[in-house]
């Protein structure tokens, strides 16, 4: 099982790659880790050092993945946060590459672009070559909320507004689309839920929400979902455990009372949570 992942990379803390290549691996899966950026830290430390990567290295740093045969042996490309709209570019212009040599290569697509507290946190011109360039390019897109709404353009705050939304999202590219942080109108309070929805079947699964709100939860669960699908999990199946597995991290983050996730310490959690949250499928 083979996973080339193309994200942010930080020195210190746990986000983009550095939240996401671990759990992969010890999912027994072989990753090749290509970063956006190269940082100190994430964003909201008192400093923050390092940078964007420049695009034309990031290309060729994807060119020499493709010499060594890495695109035509991977099972998954999955992609996070970019840093740059030429990053971009050089990223759907590699998954195009990639899909042609390797029919059967899968591309998730993790769209980095903001949360509700925030807004979009990324430059201006990002979204819309995630949503007109990648969006075509994947067959799993993992957006959060409020990228979910910011990608279909219209609000979702039912379950059947989602399901409408996300089967809109359907003709223009991915087969499965993920909602990750979704409050809708009947979660229960005290709760948040995460829908997989595809052209035939949609299916949502809830977890309590506590009192913690870590940076890089969207780059694990994509790792844990892509995870659980190469291990040979069906969709439900792969969502209940990527929610059981976030879950189990992010309940000893808020026992320890850290700011970063504690995931190499949840390490026996990534592949084997505790408790299981069971996916329920939607009849709208």
């Amino acid at each position: 099982m083979n996973v080339i992942s193309i994200q942010s990379q930080v020195a210190f803390g746990h986000v983009g790659n550095s939240a996401a290549v671990f759990p992969m691996q010890m999912h027994g899966i072989d990753v090749v880790a290509v970063p956006t950026t190269l940082l100190s830290n994430r964003p909201g430390y008192p400093t923050l050092r390092g940078s964007v990567l420049d695009a034309a290295l990031v290309a060729d740093l994807l060119r020499g993945v493709e010499e060594r045969g890495a695109a035509d042996s991977t099972d998954v490309i999955l992609s996070g946060y970019l840093g740059s709209a030429d990053n971009a570019q050089v990223v759907a212009d590699f998954v195009a590459r990639a899909k042609v040599r390797n029919p059967a290569l899968r591309y998730c697509c993790d769209p980095v672009l903001g949360d509700r507290d925030r807004g979009l946190f990324v430059h201006a011109d990002i979204p819309p070559l995630v949503r007109d360039h990648l969006l075509p390019l994947a067959d799993i897109i993992t957006p959060n909320h409020f990228e979910f709404e910011f990608l279909c353009g219209a609000k979702a705050a039912t379950i059947d507004q989602a399901i409408e939304a996300a089967r809109a999202l359907i003709v223009r590219g991915p087969s499965t689309v993920v909602v990750t942080s979704a409050e809708l109108a009947d979660t229960p309070q005290g709760e948040i839920e995460t829908l997989a929805i595809e052209r035939a079947q949609a299916f949502r699964v809830r977890t309590p929400k506590l009192p913690i709100s870590p940076n890089g939860t969207g780059d694990l669960f994509a790792a844990l979902l892509v995870s659980a699908r190469l291990r040979g999990a069906d969709t439900p199946e792969a969502l209940s455990h990527a929610a059981s597995a976030i879950f189990a991290v992010l309940e000893r983050t808020a026992i320890r009372a850290t700011e970063e996730m504690r995931i190499v310490e949840s390490a026996e959690l990534l592949t084997h949570p505790p408790r299981k949250f069971e996916c329920i499928a939607i009849n709208p």
